[in-house]
């Protein structure tokens, strides 16, 4: 019996460290500085937010906040599984856990404590580890029947004894043993050593369960609807194609586009100066910018008045190429955003941006297809985005043009055809589709999460996650029938073996053997529970 409570303490103890690693990815102290910029050492326990706090390089930032002086890449591969560092400026939200690089940088803090995104996830983890499943229920139940079988079967048992006309102490023996090997101990652990396993797993592997009924039921799913922007997209627009038709070369094109973006905000703009610096091009001096309202912009670059946007530019400057226009209308079909830069009422280039597919997307949809999966987008943008992105990612299905408040009754639809539908969406605009959805899943980092929405929370900006809950949530399913199956069906042998029914042919089982095989029962399912892996 010790070593049975032995393996199942050890089986209680690594679940309980996922909590233990995440404590651990805080410091203890913050340098917070002072109205009169002087730094002091405090404990992050009395940061108040928007208090301003000094981050060295290579240290852990203690707190969620918002850098107000510096830049720097800043790691967190522990907080969000993003293995490459991410650059962060001015502006920009830090999480707490998270590691500073090679700048020193300074924050004003905005969340502390239960409010820290760290905080909610522990919390989530420690819900989940508690929670109980329909199967944890069914146990229980059958542990209390079980009980009452223990009770009533062993007085049977005396009172048969009896009757034959056996000494009290022998009848009383045989009650004994049927009552000590009927111990539903087994039958209680057989459950929650399962769901601390698959919660440890699913807590390092990034997904924090919130509805543990709601995971159990992805095994029987039949449809997984995916929003397309921020989920199977990056929802950031990228350069994808460049095609010249003047003297310019695609660099060269890119180039005088980035110099007269830069001066812009918007995000097809930065786009083209992300591209720019990914190439290491070189950004020119402009001088006269000016932004034009619907059309873009345009300004002087080495002395040539150049013009960048959509296709109001060519309006403007009344040029009517049809090969230009060809080209535009065959990257517009595929769902690409094209500009054009104009110099002297000639095109020299279109710039296509799209929205860039993640690179985990198509391997996540062939994975969720071998499972027999039906895979769906929905999504807010034209039809011919939607369908270049379907198309390109191998997906089934796809809804478009359908507003966020009519997304959930698109999932209605899919499960009044009698399907089990998964929606998984960044979590936000997708609320009402996530709640309506058999199972919710919220993909996305950061403090922005929306948790209340969805059943599972995906740390990760990754689809191929939705695969592990599927895969995770079969094998609680399988595990928890074994472990139901041996710490119940044993007893259809044990009892009648206890009770004595072979005694004609001299097999008795006495107390003690029993307690021998009650404590096997609980040794094995914890054993059982412990092999689960991932």
């Amino acid at each position: 019996m010790l070593l049975g409570h032995w393996i199942e303490m050890r089986s209680v103890i690594s679940a309980s460290n996922a909590l233990q690693e995440l404590v651990k990815l805080l410091p203890s102290q913050a340098h917070r500085i002072s109205d009169s910029e002087a730094i002091v050492d405090v404990k992050i326990e009395v940061l108040q937010p928007n208090d301003r706090i000094l981050v060295k390089p290579g240290e852990k930032i203690p707190v969620d906040g918002q850098i107000v002086e510096g830049e720097g890449d800043i790691n967190e591969a522990m907080i969000t599984g993003e293995s490459k560092p991410v650059n962060k400026k001015v502006g920009d939200s830090v999480i707490g856990g998270s590691v500073n690089g090679e700048a020193t940088i300074k924050i004003k803090v905005t969340k502390v404590g239960k409010d820290s995104y760290l905080s909610q996830v522990m919390e989530l983890v420690k819900n989940a580890s508690e929670s109980k499943s329909k199967a944890q229920g069914l146990a229980d139940k059958a542990a209390f029947w079980l009980t009452l079988t223990a009770i009533s079967v062993g007085i049977i048992t005396l009172c048969v004894w009896l009757i034959f006309g056996r000494s009290f102490v022998f009848s009383l023996e045989r009650m004994v043993t049927v009552m000590v090997i009927t111990c539903p101990h087994a039958l209680g652990l057989a459950i929650p050593l399962v769901i601390a396993m698959i919660t440890t797993i699913s807590a390092k592997r990034g997904l924090l369960i919130r509805n543990r009924t709601q995971f159990e039921n992805a095994r029987d799913l039949d449809v997984i609807v995916l929003d397309k922007t921020g989920t199977l997209t990056k929802g950031k627009f990228g350069v994808s194609d460049i095609i010249t038709f003047g003297d310019w070369n695609q660099d060269k094109l890119l180039s005088k586009a980035a110099s007269i973006e830069q001066q812009s905000e918007h995000t097809i703009a930065q786009g083209i100066v992300n591209a720019a610096k990914e190439k290491k091009l070189q950004l020119l001096s402009i001088k006269n910018f000016k932004a034009i309202p619907g059309k873009s912009a345009q300004a002087t670059i080495d002395n040539i008045e150049t013009y960048i946007g959509n296709k109001h530019i060519l309006e403007s400057n009344k040029i009517d190429d049809e090969k230009v226009l060809r080209q535009s209308d065959h990257l517009a079909k595929q769902g690409k955003t094209t500009i054009f830069v104009v110099v002297d009422r000639k095109v020299q280039g279109i710039i296509a941006l799209e929205d860039i597919i993640r690179e985990e997307s198509k391997s996540a949809i062939q994975q969720l297809k071998k499972l027999n999966l039906k895979v769906a987008m929905i999504t807010g943008d034209k039809q011919e985005t939607a369908q270049y992105v379907a198309q390109k990612l191998g997906i089934d299905e796809y809804f478009a043009e359908v507003l966020p408040d009519k997304k959930s009754k698109k999932i209605k639809e899919l499960q009044e055809q009698g399907r089990k539908v998964a929606m998984v969406g960044d979590g936000i605009n997708d609320a009402p589709a996530l709640a309506q959805a058999d199972v919710g899943i919220a993909i996305g980092a950061g403090t922005d999460i929306a948790i209340e929405s969805a059943d599972v929370v995906l740390v990760k900006n990754n689809p191929l996650n939705v695969v592990d809950i599927i895969s995770l949530s079969k094998i609680t399913r399988r595990k928890t029938k074994q472990n139901l199956l041996w710490a119940a069906g044993y007893n259809v042998f044990a009892i009648p073996l206890a009770a004595g029914v072979l005694y004609k042919y001299g097999v008795l089982m006495p107390p003690a053997v029993g307690a021998i095989i009650m404590s096997i029962s609980t040794i094995i399912v914890a054993i059982n529970a412990k092999l689960i892996s991932y």
